[in-house]
């Protein structure tokens, strides 16, 4: 009896180590499978087609349009958004802050997004450091893209032209006299939240200023504020984009975006 069990023990043993040898996390000398190339192409759903602007910095065919020199209809006062914008179209062109008649924001609301916007400091250079061209893109009401005239103008890091104000530098300073357009082209990423409220995931945002990008995939570290550390206070979902007035005649021309 005693040496049956032996036996059947041994057996079980040598059956057990032949079948741990079947698995080895040595990789095979050929899949078990011979791939193809047409196994790694993805034929459905076809991309959609879009259009691109005819030049560099044109509208694509899905773009929305939010200003094109014609009206601001797409825009309201951020103190009443019952009301229109005050800002005033000059030449059917560009609009022109009138100072300390209020921000203004689009009457849709954005999370996601692909925007584009053109703008330039005052013809008439008053002012220094932040007191110069000053004004701001709020992505979804909230978290800032500095504007400020930071050509010969010396300001803090994180508040000049390219930033996310009081969080990030930008990479370099691009900024063109006051006399010339520049250019922003914002990538964004949205905040996540998850259902109890609490930060998911942080926003994100690349910015290319005339043609030059000064924020690379950036983390904004929260709510922007001119005091104390940034934060997320509170869950959100999509909201408008706002430009400030800041006693600036800032302008701005060729605005469009882009849901993601």
């Amino acid at each position: 009896m005693k040496t049956r069990f032996l036996t059947t023990i041994a057996a079980l043993t040598l059956a057990a180590g032949t079948a741990r040898a079947q698995y080895s996390d040595v990789p095979p000398k050929e899949s078990p499978m011979k791939m193809k190339p047409e196994m790694t192409e993805i034929w459905e759903p076809e991309v959609k087609v879009v259009t691109p602007g005819k030049n560099a910095g044109n509208a694509p065919s899905d773009a929305i349009v939010l200003f094109d020199g014609k009206n601001l209809d797409q825009w309201v006062s951020k103190k009443d958004p019952k009301k229109p914008a005050p800002w005033k179209i000059v030449d059917n062109d560009y609009i022109e802050v009138v100072p300390r008649s209020g921000d203004i924001q689009t009457k849709m609301k954005f999370g996601d997004c692909q925007l584009h916007i053109e703008w330039s400091a005052p013809d008439v250079v008053e002012g220094v450091s932040q007191g110069r061209g000053n004004s701001g893109v709020f992505l979804q009401d909230r978290y800032e893209i500095q504007i400020l005239d930071s050509y010969n103008n010396r300001t803090y890091a994180n508040g000049q032209a390219g930033s996310i104000y009081k969080d990030h530098p930008p990479l370099v300073n691009v900024t063109r006299g006051p006399l010339e357009w520049n250019t922003y082209d914002i990538i964004y990423r949205a905040p996540r939240f998850k259902p109890d409220g609490r930060l998911d995931a942080p926003a994100t945002v690349t910015v290319i200023h005339n043609g030059v990008v000064v924020q690379n995939n950036s983390t904004i570290n929260g709510l922007t504020l001119y005091i104390g550390l940034h934060n997320y206070p509170e869950a959100h979902g999509e909201d408008v984009i706002s430009l400030q007035d800041h006693g600036n005649k800032t302008q701005f021309r060729n605005i469009w975006i882009r849901k993601l």
